[in-house]
């Protein structure tokens, strides 16, 4: 059920760092993020990964060289992409379409693809060797939006890994784009999906006005207490794990979904393993895509982040007492509050407030990207044997987030794979805790249980 990544060793032999501008001459113009994209929770670097096999068919193909040509060649469409972003009045973020690039980096691996296991999954311990952090390039401001590298295995594959500044897409729009590339690498001229840029789409209304309840952007007592010795681990849930979590609820809520089940189960187990003040609120935050949520729903092409921040709040000791069933019904319910009028009223949120950062004192955040699509972009070599997110707890706040991966353990069995990040003693007691529950033994719980400051 738990596993993690072995400890690897191997050099990597990097060039120096270079910048793709576009194939041909682009607009210099500039662009107004949408008020979903600029809001602090945004302004940070996330990390993707997607790991790729020697193809007989592409022999002779230096994967260096067709993903370079194929991304100056995207960015022709995804032009803002080679831009890079300032800030205005009211610190709003406007890209400057200045055609710099972004930043690529060419490398070669001494490790060849099975040495990293049969279960390729976060973390990925060797990450900063993969995805290197060039110094003076990490900034939300004045700084490459994405940096790519490409990193030859001496088995014949290649490491595609990717690092966005999260303001300008989500995973959506990340994948759209990534699918984008492979497709220009594979000899398309035009993306089959044309970026549709429209972020006037999700800015605030004139004048701005908050009529609806965004808990998660609430000012909350108390303060975030750093993790010391913190321990990574990935879970993996395939159909006999969900099967046996979905037998814990009740008829009614059987036939939820896969994520709200997950989220649910991950946010029980978790706050019994911090040992959270029962008295305490502890919160779970599901990621929740508005994309079909409008009517008419937003262009297909839409590349820009289109989500909501929906909180789920509980009594920590409630929450922990009660079977699984209570947290679920919390999180379907936080799900559904994302409509149309939502999101419009979350984009005036941030204009009148000053643009804040979602609520994370005694909060978890938990994001699907199973179907984002990462690990369907096809560069010529075929999909990626393992395509997501590079680690769980990345974030403006580290250790506070995870997301849902799909993945294939070593039986070929498809599931879904739950980086985790806890302290060591509270990793211990969550793996107890899960244990329990998917052999449907859960741990029962008494008022009172042991409190901490986290």
């Amino acid at each position: 059920m738990a596993t993690s990544s072995t400890s690897l060793v191997f050099k990597v032999h990097r060039h120096e760092p270079e910048l793709i501008p576009p194939a041909k001459p682009t607009p210099h113009e500039y662009k107004l993020l949408s008020d979903i994209d600029d809001q602090e929770g945004l302004r940070f670097q996330i990390p993707v990964i997607q790991f790729y096999k020697y193809n007989p068919s592409m022999q002779g193909k230096d994967p260096v060289r067709v993903i370079r040509e194929a991304l100056a060649q995207a960015l022709v469409f995804y032009y803002p992409f080679a831009g890079r972003l300032r800030e205005g009045a009211q610190r709003k973020l406007i890209v400057d379409c200045s055609g710099e690039g972004v930043m690529f980096i060419e490398a070669d691996a001494d490790v060849t693809l099975e040495q990293f296991g049969d279960a390729l999954q976060p973390p990925f311990l060797c990450l900063e060797e993969l995805l290197y952090d060039v110094p003076g390039s990490t900034g939300v401001l004045n700084c490459p939006v994405i940096l790519i590298q490409v990193t030859r295995l001496r088995c014949g594959g290649f490491i595609f890994a990717l690092r966005l500044n999260h303001t300008m897409s989500d995973a959506a729009g990340l994948a759209q784009f990534m699918s984008a590339v492979g497709e220009m690498a594979r000899g398309r001229l035009t993306p089959s999906i044309p970026p549709v840029w429209e972020r006037h789409l999700l800015g605030a209304r004139d004048p701005p006005r908050v009529t609806c309840k965004h808990c998660e952007y609430e000012e909350v007592e108390g303060t975030i207490v750093p993790y010391d010795d913190m321990v990574h681990r990935s879970f993996f849930f395939g159909l006999t794990e969900v099967s046996a979590l979905r037998k814990l609820v009740p008829k009614h809520l059987r036939k939820c979904s896969t994520f709200e089940l997950l989220t649910a189960c991950l946010w029980r187990c978790r706050t019994i393993a911090i040992q959270a003040n029962p008295e305490e609120e502890v919160r779970i935050i599901c990621i929740v895509n508005a994309r079909s949520r409008f009517n008419p729903p937003l262009p297909s092409g839409y590349y820009g982040n289109a989500f909501a921040f929906p909180v789920a709040v509980a009594q920590a000791g409630k929450l922990c007492q009660n079977p699984l069933g209570y947290s679920l019904e919390l999180v379907k319910q936080a799900k559904n509050d994302v409509t149309e009028e939502y999101m419009k009223s979350l984009a005036d949120l941030m204009v009148i407030k000053g643009r804040p950062h979602f609520t994370v004192i005694r909060s978890y955040l938990v994001s699907d990207v199973t179907r984002a699509g990462f690990d369907d972009a096809d560069f010529g070599w075929g999909k990626a044997v393992y395509g997501g997110p590079a680690k769980g707890g990345v974030g403006a706040i580290p250790g506070v987030a995870s997301f849902l991966i799909p993945f294939k353990n070593k039986k070929g069995e498809a599931g879904i794979v739950l980086p985790i990040t806890l302290p060591a003693e509270a990793m211990e007691i969550f793996v107890k805790e899960l244990d329990g529950m998917l052999k449907g033994k859960p741990i029962e719980r008494k008022p009172g249980f042991i409190s901490s400051s986290l």
